[in-house]
């Protein structure tokens, strides 16, 4: 295989999880009388730009179709990100009724409704059609199309160029990054200004979240690799900010290389530097994550064997996709984990991918009062937390898997 970005041959494995379905697509009753489509999942490293990727099996409009079930404006916390988002940009770069703001991969609108309620036009672009439809029903505009440098010029040549652009954790989400990329270049207005979130790879490996690791994430990205692929792509990199989403993410500005205005901020040297000391740029920072994984998945199928043999109860909170890498990587089936909950609508009434665990209302927690429950999506663990701080009254008790194991009473 070569580097989708460099072309160089690739040798270097980061880590191997066997294999799994898509990990958003979600099974209906009659979906269940038939086989699912299961793909290698391996991530490897190129040793020249120091890109991680995924093995390629799985195409884009595979994992992102119609039926798509991910909807962000589920999480309070990620909305109250996104408010605060939108504030912070239209302060920061004067953004008002003349602006125009773009965001790729707009889901349902969580973010554009910020950018709207200031008087900002907003306009979306996202290629799925369940939510693309919930954006469009709160009066955002929506091009329901994948994203790419032919969609840019299409939209240049409508008038359509933007003063910001925003790509909220989908950069790892693209198959050809490089062509995505140049897309954000094109678009940009002469002083406009790109924003890339992403996790941070070497937040990823010091804390195993190697169940952040599915088909529908192609790359995952340092500093160091998403600088040139930038700079490739006619994008220079003027600041970065650390977020704590996702386990921890870099917020990464961008202007155009040929009309650049903007300084670079000392945020830069030293984010490169913290990742040049942690060894970002040489093999063995990569080569210890397998090992890592395995002990991880090891602990929590230790902690569900113990508690079935004990007869505790245990149940989980949270459908996401990093919960079905880690029950699919784990081999956990029903009989260890019989439900799952999760407020999504779009995922209620389904099963699991590969587990073919059931999710269901929050309802059936309360019904069944077991003495665990697990928070798969541990990135929003204290939000579940308070949400479900009502398990205490039974004497329940949370449990996150990674990045290693943990029992936290109510």
């Amino acid at each position: 295989m070569k580097c989708r970005h460099c072309d160089a041959s690739l040798k270097l494995t980061f880590v191997d999880l066997g294999s799994a379905p898509p990990s958003n697509a979600y099974l209906t009753e009659e979906a269940l009388k038939a086989s699912e489509r299961w793909f290698p999942l391996r991530v490897l490293v190129c040793e020249s730009c120091w890109l991680v990727q995924t093995d390629d099996y799985a195409d884009a409009r595979e994992l992102f179709d119609a039926t798509y079930a991910y909807f962000s404006g589920v999480s309070v916390s990620w909305l109250e990100h996104c408010r605060g988002y939108a504030e912070a940009m239209i302060d920061r770069f004067e953004l008002d009724g003349d602006s125009h703001v773009v965001e790729v991969a707009s889901n349902d609108g969580s973010l554009l409704q910020y950018f709207q309620a200031r008087g900002v036009r907003s306009t979306g672009i996202e290629p799925t059609a369940s939510t693309a439809a919930s954006a469009r029903a709160k009066g955002i505009a929506v091009v329901e199309e994948f994203f790419g440098s032919a969609l840019a010029k299409e939209l240049c040549r409508a008038g359509q160029q933007a003063d910001l652009m925003a790509a909220n954790n989908v950069l790892a989400h693209v198959p050809d990054i490089n062509d995505f990329v140049k897309g954000f270049a094109t678009l940009l207005k002469p002083a406009g200004v790109v924003t890339f979130e992403f996790p941070h790879l070497l937040r990823l490996v010091a804390q195993c979240q190697f169940d952040t690791i599915y088909h529908e994430h192609f790359s995952y990205l340092s500093l160091t690799a998403i600088r040139s692929v930038m700079e490739a792509s006619g994008l220079q990199i003027f600041d970065v900010e650390e977020l704590s989403t996702h386990g921890g993410s870099l917020r990464v500005y961008g202007q155009r290389a040929d009309t650049a205005g903007r300084a670079v901020t000392a945020n830069v040297a030293r984010i490169f530097a913290e990742e040049e000391q942690a060894g970002v740029t040489t093999p063995v920072f990569y080569t210890q994550f397998q090992r890592a994984a395995e002990t991880v998945k090891n602990e929590f199928l230790e902690f569900l064997l113990k508690a079935r043999k004990q007869g505790a109860r245990v149940a989980a909170y949270g459908a996401a996709a990093k919960g079905n890498t880690l029950l699919n990587y784990a081999g956990v089936k029903n009989d260890l984990l019989p439900f799952v909950v999760d407020r999504s609508p779009s995922k209620q009434g389904k099963y699991l991918p590969g587990s073919r665990i059931p999710v269901v209302v929050e309802d059936e927690l309360k019904r069944d009062k077991p003495d665990y429950v697990v928070i798969l999506p541990w990135n929003i663990r204290e939000e579940v937390m308070q949400q479900l701080a009502y398990i205490r009254e039974w004497g329940g008790s949370f449990v996150v898997a990674v990045p290693r194991l943990e029992i936290v009473p109510a």
